[in-house]
């Protein structure tokens, strides 16, 4: 069944998307506005796809998505497109103290967590309820999931500004203190999907620090200023590859915290966020199945990695009483 709302001034439209194996039902929803198009699963939280006009006014899909729910199963480990959590990136060790007490999390990177461990958000089945300008995701992940303390509530909503603009507003509360990160891990690719590598792409990032880490990209401590390194995006250049790496976003910035651009199609992507990190992930290591390396940039907006272990880093920490608030939005222009 497909149905077609007008609430606000953002098409929308909703269908099934298929079934998992338990027979539990997917659907796809659909968003247009000002020329862009979005469609959003509630498989994952997962952004299927965005497409937006170039310089040209053809309009091509620029994130990076699979066909089918089969595929995002079987392709479940570059997390194409997915809503992460309960934690976004790495804990070191699986293991965290909070209050005096350890909690050990899912080990499903080495002997560390990533991204919500063997089931996190990214593989469950969301609620889906029409809002103004889009739809609004939601679940609830118990008390002991994954390792995680805490029943924690959440819901994100996608929607489209006036200007066609996506914006992803994260809402999450707890009955017990716990920690919390959550993003989008949406690649990129402006020229279009499937037209190659990204790594030619123009790159701006307002950060004059990263949180360097070690060869299992757990952060070493302390914070790495981006001078002289080939972390400095402060002015815009060519990405390149070889980053998974966090940037420490530069405080008080008015306007884009970043901005990525195809000379080709003159499409430009700009990420404003209240987030106070990115993570920069070129997607070196996909293997050709089904993306080539390096064919899209993720620009993760969260908290640092390994945040819970990290005292000096911004808190993770959410407890009762209290709710977590993030906003991201992905601007789409020309040039």
């Amino acid at each position: 069944m497909i149905m077609d709302t007008g609430l606000g001034s953002t098409a929308i439209r909703t269908e099934l998307f298929g079934t998992l194996a338990d027979g539990t039902a997917v659907h796809r929803w659909t968003l247009e506005r000002a020329g862009t198009r979005v469609r959003i699963l509630t498989y994952g939280g997962i952004v299927q796809s965005v497409e937006v006009p170039g310089r040209d006014g053809v309009r091509a899909g620029v994130a990076l998505g699979l066909p089918d729910l089969a595929a995002y199963e079987r392709f479940s480990g570059p997390y194409f497109g997915v809503l992460v959590g309960r934690y976004a990136n790495r804990i070191a060790g699986a293991s965290f103290v909070l209050d005096g007490q350890t909690h050990h999390v899912t080990r499903n990177e080495g002997r560390n967590h990533v991204h919500g461990g063997a089931r996190g958000f990214d593989k469950r089945v969301w609620e889906a309820r029409e809002v103004p300008g889009g739809v609004e995701l939601s679940l609830v992940a118990e008390d002991g999931e994954e390792g995680f303390p805490g029943r924690l509530a959440v819901s994100v909503a996608y929607t489209l500004d006036e200007d066609g603009a996506l914006r992803i507003a994260y809402r999450a509360t707890t009955d017990a203190p716990t920690v919390v990160n959550l993003t989008s891990h949406t690649y990129w690719n402006l020229a279009g999907a499937d037209s190659g590598s990204a790594a030619g792409h123009i790159l701006r990032i307002a950060a004059g620090r990263i949180t360097p880490v070690d060869g299992e990209s757990i952060p070493t401590g302390g914070l790495l200023p981006v001078d002289g390194t080939r972390f400095d995006f402060r002015e815009a250049r060519t990405v390149g590859t070889g980053y998974d790496h966090n940037f420490v976003l530069d405080e008080a910035v008015d306007g884009p915290v970043a901005e990525l651009c195809d000379p080709g199609s003159g499409r430009v992507l700009t990420v404003t966020t209240t987030e106070p990190g990115m993570q920069l992930y070129t997607a070196d290591h996909f293997d050709g199945r089904p993306y080539r390396p390096c064919a899209g940039i993720a620009l993760e907006t969260q908290h640092f990695p390994d945040s819970p272990n990290r005292p000096e880093f911004p808190s993770t920490v959410l407890r009762p009483g209290e709710e977590y608030v993030s906003t991201t939005v992905y601007g789409f222009s020309v040039r």
